[in-house]
């Protein structure tokens, strides 16, 4: 009987340890459902030395995070890769994640251009762009520019905080020598000056602590995407292939604008040409009627002079 009491406590214990090791399981991956990224494929970018480092920024209270990441992909992988991000955000939750722009522009021929931005959980914005990243890697694209930059924006809440207690006890004492008698109408108008610059002080100090923490319960991050000759995954015959088909591009470039400036001129070089043809065939003979016609010898007088 004693040993089955014992049995019976000790299970009891392990499901009770259990019950408490599973719910923070569960809520660790409810916190993290995007969780530590899988390390990058092996690509082009990888086996070249050009895999990003994994460098994150380390938990820093009061600290507000801006994200930034380019990526290089062939031009009809950018949209694809797009919608996944967005699909990634959207899976999440618009508690925790949430679409707050987006574009997608035809810049050139085969030259793509996109931006996608977010507003995140500060929880898990490292995990979401490591996530990023491991897409763009997957669809053989790579990572070309990452920045992530901190604001102290708990030293600027405490210093708005300090601000407006001492702004509000200087308007305390303000307002308490405008509530006694007898004073002068010019000294109560500048007290009253007074008063209402602290006012105006303390508002804005409550709107920049306002902003502050908003800045501390999301994170933005923008995800930019582009073509270009840094897409992995191309080895030297491609890239041969791509110089000939530039030189093409450029060859017929030229002869489209050669043949354009001919097709302006054309009609002015063709007036000229009848010109000249009209001067040769017939400015001559309007040489000849134009010239003046030589005089001829003096007449002469005869008979006898007249007698004076």
């Amino acid at each position: 009987m004693r040993k089955g009491l014992v049995v019976t406590l000790l299970l009891a214990t392990a499901s009770c340890g259990q019950a408490p090791r599973e719910e923070r399981s569960s809520q660790d991956l409810r916190t993290m459902d995007v969780a530590e990224a899988p390390p990058p494929p092996d690509t082009a970018a990888s086996r070249a030395g050009y895999a990003p480092p994994s460098i994150g920024p380390t938990a820093a209270p009061g600290v507000a995070f801006n994200y930034r990441y380019a990526f290089r992909l062939s031009g009809e992988r950018i949209s694809q890769v797009q919608e996944q991000h967005a699909a990634a955000c959207e899976k999440i939750g618009i508690a925790r994640c949430r679409i707050t722009g987006m574009s997608y522009r035809l810049t050139g021929h085969d030259e793509i251009e996109a931006i996608l931005a977010f507003k995140l959980d500060p929880a898990i914005a490292r995990a979401f762009g490591k996530q990023g990243i491991a897409a763009v890697n997957a669809a053989e694209g790579m990572l070309v520019d990452a920045e992530i930059t901190g604001e102290d924006a708990g030293a600027r809440i405490a210093a708005a905080t300090r601000g407006q207690g001492a702004s509000e006890d200087e308007l305390k004492r303000i307002e308490a020598q405008l509530a006694r008698s007898g004073l002068k109408s010019a000294e109560r108008a500048e007290l009253q000056v007074q008063a209402q610059q602290l006012r105006d002080r303390i508002r804005a100090l409550g709107a920049e602590k306002t902003e502050q923490q908003e800045s501390l319960a999301t994170t933005p991050m923008v995800f930019k995407y582009g073509t270009g000759d840094l897409v992995p995954g191309f080895d030297g015959r491609p890239r041969l292939k791509q110089a000939l088909q530039q030189a093409v591009d450029n060859l017929a470039g030229g002869a489209l604008w050669i043949a354009v400036a001919l097709i302006t001129l054309l009609p002015w070089l063709v007036l000229a040409g009848l010109v000249l043809w009209a001067w040769r065939r017939w400015g001559h003979r309007l040489v000849r009627t134009r010239e003046p016609r030589p005089l001829g010898p003096p007449a002469t007088v005869t008979g006898a002079p007249a007698e004076a």
